[in-house]
């Protein structure tokens, strides 16, 4: 038997709420694996409405692994939305031109880099995931989070701001998942072990 084919932007038949996302992404500046998926209660490109403050002119980029899961009303917070934090005023009055065009002369505003999202992270509906954000491999984000720090693999986080709620796993248990990268397999092994992928028998994995 085949594996879903990774190139098909609806890979359920007859329903387009769901979508391979790398498939429907049209942003060069927005960078998906293969298999993730978006869900959405709408319209699939509402994903790219949610990637916000995500300018040209800025050029931070949104990283998304292999085989993850992104439910609907997910946010990016990109770079864009920052202002000055340690001036006297946070006002952008730059931005409006005329007399205040010159405002910014010899200044920046804040850059906190871009958002990384790593392989086989679930990302719950409505959260919220801030500029400069790394999440790790096997990550859960839950429903309304925001998330302003990164977040270690394997680990789920909730609430605002998003705090570590638990390990799905153990120390070893981890280091072990992180070197066995099965995401990063040939998709006829990973179609070979998707039993044991929705198991919790990492032994079945191992060479």
């Amino acid at each position: 038997m085949k594996a879903p084919n990774k190139d098909l932007p609806f890979p359920l038949e007859n329903y387009d709420k769901l979508c391979f996302l790398k498939n429907v992404i049209t942003n060069p500046n927005i960078i998906v694996g293969d298999y993730t998926y978006y869900a959405d209660f709408e319209n699939v490109a509402n994903f790219e409405k949610n990637v916000l403050y995500h300018f040209d002119f800025v050029g931070d980029k949104l990283f998304i692994g292999k085989f993850c899961m992104i439910a609907s009303d997910v946010k990016f917070i990109m770079n864009g939305a920052n202002h000055l934090t340690d001036a006297i005023s946070t006002y952008p009055f730059a931005i409006f031109g005329n007399a205040w065009q010159h405002a910014m002369e010899g200044k920046s505003y804040p850059q906190k880099g871009n958002i990384t999202i790593g392989n086989d992270v679930w990302i719950g509906y409505n959260a919220t995931i801030m500029a400069g954000v790394t999440i790790g491999d096997g990550a859960i984000i839950a429903a309304n989070a925001t998330v302003v720090k990164d977040v270690a693999p394997y680990t789920i986080v909730g609430g605002n701001p998003a705090k570590e709620i638990k390990k799905r796993f153990s120390d070893e248990t981890i280091a072990a998942l992180l070197k066995l990268k099965w995401w990063d397999w040939d998709i006829e092994k990973i179609t070979q072990h998707v039993q044991h992928l929705t198991g919790n028998e990492i032994e079945k994995l191992l060479p």
